[in-house]
């Protein structure tokens, strides 16, 4: 019995790759693989958040677009004849209705 306990047996395959001597050799490859898992994730934050301002963005272009459409058609209704007449009627102007009077001939005669 005591040739039995003597007798070492292998390890197994998986037990030899897990030795400290081998974690040891392989510290800088497992900063190099930390080192892309940090990048990867600051990656995915960096792109959620220029989604965000992209969005945001093209929500503050509709915003100006609709004011640009509204005011344009304000001044448009209000540079009308009628409603300038009706804006300088207060101020004591009022709309000519009589044709100018042309002064002089411009063929020089």
């Amino acid at each position: 019995m005591s040739e039995t306990n003597q007798i070492k047996q292998p390890r197994p395959e998986w037990k030899r790759f897990f030795s400290q001597r081998w974690i040891v050799k392989n510290i800088p490859f497992f900063l190099f693989l930390t080192v892309l898992a940090v990048f990867y994730i600051y990656n995915g934050h960096y792109a959620d958040k220029t989604a965000r301002d992209i969005n945001k963005a093209n929500n503050d272009l509709k915003e100006l677009k609709y004011e640009y459409k509204t005011l344009k058609s304000e001044v448009m209704f209000r540079s009308k004849q009628s409603e300038l007449a009706r804006a300088v009627e207060p101020v004591g102007l009022k709309e000519i209705v009589t044709p100018p009077i042309i002064l002089g001939d411009s063929a020089g005669r």
